[in-house]
This record gives structure tokens, sequence and C-alpha cells, in this order.
């Protein structure tokens, strides 16, 4: 039974999958490699202070998800909505979140610096999970672009499915496990 706010209730399956990655030992080979490719400013320095969050109190990373991520279902909301004339605006927030990925992601893995091996198995398919979700969105604009409009849209529709699954680890990583409270700490303390 998992305590949540305050009463005692099975986990889900989706927290039961997320449990598992945790002890998925065949994700050690992609977390160790990571770790190997990331440059050293991440962890300490300037870089960190600013991608960490220092100056805002707490981790930068939650909070820029939402560019992305709100720049891209609004996209969706646009495909979705009676009327015409809402593809320009559409491709302008798929580029938008397109961009605004970069800070996000480079937040992200200094945050992930500061997790345990548990949580950097979780983050690391949370990573492999959101990639997906981003080429999809940028596959939606190229069709978009390319002239093919229903491609595109249904390219955004599985971007956001997909990027639905990686926030759920993301919200796990942040609320069901102290990755985002230790990397926040750290920055704090130090």
């Amino acid at each position: 039974m998992a305590t949540i706010l305050g009463t005692k209730s099975p986990p889900s399956p989706l927290y039961r999958a997320a449990t598992r990655l945790e002890q998925t030992s065949a994700l050690d080979p992609l977390v160790h490699g990571l770790e190997r490719v990331l440059p050293a400013g991440l962890e300490e320095g300037r870089a960190r202070d600013l991608l960490g969050g220092r100056w805002l109190g707490h981790s930068l990373h939650p909070l820029l998800t939402d560019l992305p991520l709100g720049a891209w279902m609004s996209a969706s909301l646009l495909d979705v909505l009676p009327g015409r004339n809402t593809d320009a605006a559409a491709q302008r927030l798929l580029g938008f979140g397109l961009l605004a990925t970069a800070p996000t992601v480079a937040a992200g893995l200094s945050d992930w610096l500061f997790a345990d091996n548990r949580e950097r198995r979780v983050g690391v398919v949370h990573a492999v999970v959101n990639t997906g979700a981003a080429a999809l969105y940028g596959a939606s604009l190229v069709a978009r672009r390319r002239g093919r409009h229903r491609l595109g849209v249904a390219l955004a529709l599985g971007g956001g499915v997909t990027a639905i699954a990686g926030g759920f680890l993301g919200g796990h990583l942040s609320t069901a496990r102290p990755t985002a409270l230790r990397a926040s700490a750290n920055l704090l303390t130090s």
C-alpha cells in the first residue's frame, strides 16, 4: 500500500510500472553512457547555478517543461477546433516548442546528475520518451511545411500522447521520488 495524501491506497499500475523501471538494471548501460558524455558544467559552476535554478530557489526543469508542452498542446488544440486558417499558428507553436526543448533538456540533465541510480534509470527512460515526443512534433512541423496537413496533425497527436507518457515519468521523479528536491537542496546548500 502507498500513502497518498495521508490515506492508504494501492499503488496504481502506472506507479508500479515506474517503480519497476527503477529496479531495471538493464538500463544501467544507458545511465552510465549518459554520465560519461555530460559536460562537468552541468554539475557545478555557473551553468549549474543557472540551469539548476539557484536564482529561482528550486529546480528550474519542472517549470521549463511548461514551455514546449504548452506550445505543443496548444498547436494540437488548434488542430482539433473547428475553423480554418489555424495551421500557420500551429506551425509557429510547434517551432517554439522545439526551440524551448533545448534549455528544458539542459536543466533536466543538470538535475539528473544529482539523482540516485534508481532515479537515473527512470530519468533515462523519461528522456528517451520525451525525445520521441519531440521527434514526432518535429516531423509534424516538416509534414505541415510540405503541405501534408493531415499527416502533420496525426504526428502532433502522437507526439502529445508520447509527451503525456514522458510527463508521467517526470512527475514520478518530481513527486514520488525526491529527485527535484535533492537537486534543489544541492544548489541551496553549496
